[in-house]
């Protein structure tokens, strides 16, 4: 009776152990198929896709990636933006928020002569440039409006949703008013010597940057002028100036540690001492550019004015920049996240930032401008409506 005891006891134990044998080489197997997935895909299968796949669970897609397109109230004149995965529309009538399915947020009416659009991904600043009227917009609401405000000629906003405004001022070259974000006015500061062109604080909130036109020997020069952020005090004094050329100022950008300005003539891209990087545009025409990338900003230049053959330039912070020549005419450009989206005529082609091929989408149907989502994901822009697509 104790001898068929214990064989019955043996065979549950030579049983469990093949169990356990083949459990442990199964893992194996699945830990090094995911292995060579990762390796082979591992420029899709990143955090941005669980994103994408997250955000826009809702949303009918079709096989190459591309939602039904929806109407837009307005038309290819209108300034756009991407605000948080929705589309912003911006018109001298109105401004709308639609999703990525084609509900409208808001419908905001306005009476405005030149629209310009400046966002925070999170945040947009709505402004009529020349004009009196400032709105901001987040969380798909009006957050805050401001009228009667004198000349309006910048307005931007960082990371923490603090607002920098540039207005004329009577008896001054320009003023700066910083806002903290709940909007209440917390620094000015009047400029006498030089015009100023445009401002922005840092994203860490703790240094004001603004770039004045004047003379320097004679020569038409553009200025650097950085303040710390010195709440307490009532009259400020430039901590920092550094001339950053003759080029006229297009855009401007102030991360956490440095100020981007993109000018004509090349880009600078300064620290908060006054050292300054600069990337000339070696003699080409600047057709089209962006500095909304994560660290780093994205040129067109082209020998001629117009012409399909262009070169994209992808800059970082240090100057070093990647080179992608176009044979192709580029309707638009635009960067977020890690990521540049180019689309030409009836193409769509996403680069990261080291302008590695990421995806690309046949067919754009008729898509004149392009707008990227920090995620990857694509708004693109015609004249008959706007869609999404999701690689």
């Amino acid at each position: 009776m104790d001898e068929q005891n214990q064989k019955q006891q043996k065979k549950p134990s030579r049983l469990s152990g093949f169990l356990v044998r083949l459990i442990a080489t199964l893992v194996v197997l699945a830990v090094g198929l995911s292995l060579v997935v990762l390796v082979a895909f591992r420029d899709r299968l990143n955090l941005d896709s669980a994103k994408r796949w997250f955000h826009y669970l809702s949303l009918t897609r079709s096989d190459s990636g591309q939602a039904e397109a929806f109407r837009y109230d307005g038309d290819l004149s209108c300034t756009f933006a991407a605000l948080d995965g929705d589309l912003l529309v911006c018109s001298e009538h109105a401004i709308s928020l639609y999703s990525g399915s084609g509900t409208r947020y808001i419908n905001q009416q306005v009476s405005m002569e030149n629209p310009v659009v400046n966002s925070n991904g999170s945040l947009a600043v709505v402004y009529d440039a020349g004009g009196s009227s400032l709105y901001i917009l987040g969380q798909r609401s009006l957050v805050w409006s401001a009228e009667g405000l004198e000349g309006i000629l910048s307005a931007r906003l960082n990371k923490n949703g603090q607002l920098t405004v540039v207005t004329q001022a009577a008896g001054y070259r320009g003023k700066v008013t910083v806002y903290n974000a709940a909007y209440d006015p917390v620094m000015s500061v009047n400029l006498t010597s030089a015009f100023v062109m445009d401002a922005a604080l840092s994203d860490d909130g703790r240094t004001l940057a603004t770039l004045t036109v004047g003379q320097r020997d004679g020569a038409f020069a553009t200025g650097l002028e950085l303040y710390a952020m010195n709440y307490a005090s009532g009259s400020y004094e430039a901590d920092v100036s550094a001339s950053l050329g003759g080029g006229v100022a297009l855009d401007l950008r102030h991360t956490a540690g440095a100020v981007w300005a993109l000018s004509d003539r090349g880009m600078t891209i300064s620290d908060h001492d006054g050292n300054t990087v600069s990337v000339d545009w070696q003699n080409q025409y600047l057709r089209r550019y962006t500095l909304s990338g994560d660290g780093f900003a994205a040129v067109l230049l082209g020998k001629y004015r117009a012409g399909s053959q262009a070169e994209l330039w992808v800059v970082d912070q240090d100057g070093t920049r990647r080179s992608l020549a176009l044979s192709e005419q580029v309707m638009s450009i635009s960067t977020a996240g890690r990521y540049v989206a180019v689309l030409t005529g009836d193409r769509l082609d996403i680069y990261t930032q080291e302008l590695e091929l990421y995806s690309s989408l046949k067919g754009t149907k008729g898509a004149r401008t392009v707008l990227l989502v920090p995620d990857g994901s694509a708004i693109l822009i015609s004249a008959e409506g706007a869609g999404f697509y999701i690689p």
